[in-house]
C-alpha cells in the first residue's frame, strides 16, 4: 500500500509539472493588450486581451475598468501604474480627467481621478524615470504637467502651460505632449507647429529652440523619434503628409514632406498615428478616409523616407494602431468600423499581411502591457 500511494504521489507530481510547464509556456507565448474605448457606443470603457505571439490572435476579451471614454492610456516605465485621460468637458467644470491605475497581475485598480484643468485630452506622456506626466488637453488648449511619486500617484497641482496666448489667430488644440531628450515637446495642430519646453528651476519653461513649424494649414497631430533622437516624424493631421527633422547644431530642421495618401485618392482623408519600429528601418502611419497604413522605408543617415507601400487596415478609420513587442505583428483601431485588425509584419521588407481581427466598439487606443 505504502509502495502505491509512494507511486500515485510521484505520478501527481508529474501531471502537475508538465500542467504548469504548459501554463508558463502558454504565458510566455501571450502578451496583454489593453483597449481604450469611445463609450458612446456601447462599450463600457477599457478592455483587456490576451495577444497569441504565435497565431496573432485577441483572445479572451475582459472589461478592464469602466471609465468614460479612456481615448489615450500610458503606462509608467514599470509598469505597474496605468495613466487614463478621460477625453470629456464635464470633470470638475469644463474639464476632461486622468485616472491613475495601479497594475496588478494585468488587473488595473483604480487610485484616483483628477482633473487635467483643460477640457477634452486626448494624449498622456510619460519620462523615462516616470517621475513626469503631460497631458495634452485638446480642446483646453493647454498642457498640465504633473510630477508623479515613485508609487505612481500624481501631484495635485499640475503646471499648466497655456497655449492660447501663443497665437490670437490661431485655435490653440494641444494633440500629444512627449518627453524627448530631457525636454518637452507638444505638437499643436491648431498653430502649425511643435512647441518645446524645457525644465528649469522646477517648471518648463520655452527651450532655446521654442518651435518646430510645418506647413500652414497642416495640423500637426502625431510625432515620433529616432532611437538616437536625431530625427523627428510628425504626422500632420489636416493635410495628410508627414513632415521630417533633422537635428543640426542642437537646433531641429525640417527636411522634408512626404505625402501619406495616394496620388490618385479623390476623397478626404486625415492623418492619425504613427510610429516606427524598434530597429528604425520602417516608419507607419495611418488615415483615416482612405483608411490605409502608409509604409515608409527611413534611410537612418539622413532620415529620408522612401515609399514602400500602402495596405487597406480592412476597416473605417484607423485612429490608433500599435506594434507588438514581438515586432512581428502590427494591430489597428478601427474606430468607426468598431475593429481592431491585426497585421503580420515582415522583419525584413517592413510589408504587412492580414492576420485576424475581433470586434470591439469605437477602439481607439490599443497599449501592450
Amino acid at each position: 500500500m505504502k509502495y502505491k500511494s509512494l507511486v500515485a504521489v510521484l505520478l501527481l507530481g508529474i501531471v502537475l509539472s508538465l500542467v504548469n510547464s504548459c501554463k508558463m509556456k502558454e504565458i510566455e507565448n501571450e502578451e496583454i493588450l489593453f483597449v481604450g474605448t469611445y463609450t458612446n457606443n456601447g462599450s463600457e470603457g477599457i478592455y483587456r486581451y490576451n495577444f497569441n505571439l504565435e497565431t496573432g490572435q485577441l483572445e479572451n476579451k475582459t472589461l478592464a475598468a469602466t471609465i468614460k471614454n479612456p481615448s489615450y492610456l500610458t503606462l509608467s516605465p514599470d509598469k505597474n501604474t496605468m495613466y487614463v485621460v478621460s477625453e470629456v468637458d464635464n470633470f470638475n467644470e469644463d474639464n476632461g480627467s486622468i485616472t491613475t491605475f495601479r497594475v496588478k497581475d494585468t488587473v488595473l485598480i483604480e487610485v484616483d481621478v483628477k482633473s487635467t484643468y483643460g477640457a477634452n485630452p486626448c494624449y498622456v506622456g510619460v519620462n523615462e524615470s516616470g517621475d513626469l506626466v503631460a497631458v495634452a488637453n485638446y480642446t483646453g488648449g493647454n498642457v498640465a504637467v504633473y510630477s508623479a511619486a515613485h508609487n505612481g500617484n500624481l501631484n495635485p497641482s499640475p503646471q499648466i502651460i497655456d497655449h492660447k496666448i501663443l497665437d490670437t489667430t490661431k485655435t490653440a488644440h494641444a494633440h500629444m505632449a512627449e518627453f524627448i531628450n530631457g525636454e518637452l515637446f507638444v505638437s499643436d495642430l491648431g498653430l502649425d507647429r511643435i512647441e518645446k519646453y524645457r525644465k528649469t528651476d522646477g517648471q518648463f519653461s520655452t527651450s532655446e529652440q521654442k518651435e518646430l513649424v510645418v506647413a500652414e494649414g497642416a495640423g500637426p497631430r502625431h510625432f515620433v523619434s529616432s532611437n538616437d533622437e536625431k530625427f523627428i516624424y510628425v504626422i500632420n493631421e489636416l493635410n495628410s503628409t508627414i513632415t521630417v527633422f533633422g537635428l543640426d547644431d542642437e537646433k531641429y530642421y525640417a527636411i522634408e514632406t512626404q505625402e501619406t495618401t495616394a496620388s490618385n485618392f479623390e476623397g478626404e482623408s486625415f492623418c492619425a498615428d504613427i510610429h516606427l519600429s524598434s530597429d528604425g528601418k520602417f516608419l507607419y502611419g495611418t488615415n483615416r478616409g482612405e483608411n490605409t497604413i502608409v509604409i515608409f522605408e527611413v534611410d537612418q543617415a539622413t532620415g529620408k523616407l522612401k515609399l514602400l507601400g500602402r495596405e487597406s487596415v480592412k476597416g473605417d478609420w484607423p485612429r490608433n494602431f500599435s506594434i507588438d513587442p514581438s515586432e512581428n505583428f502590427i494591430l489597428v483601431a478601427n474606430q468607426r468600423s468598431n475593429n481592431i485588425v491585426v497585421f503580420k509584419r515582415n522583419i525584413e521588407l517592413g510589408t504587412l499581411s492580414f492576420v485576424s481581427q475581433v470586434d470591439l466598439p469605437s477602439p481607439v487606443c490599443l497599449k501592450f502591457n
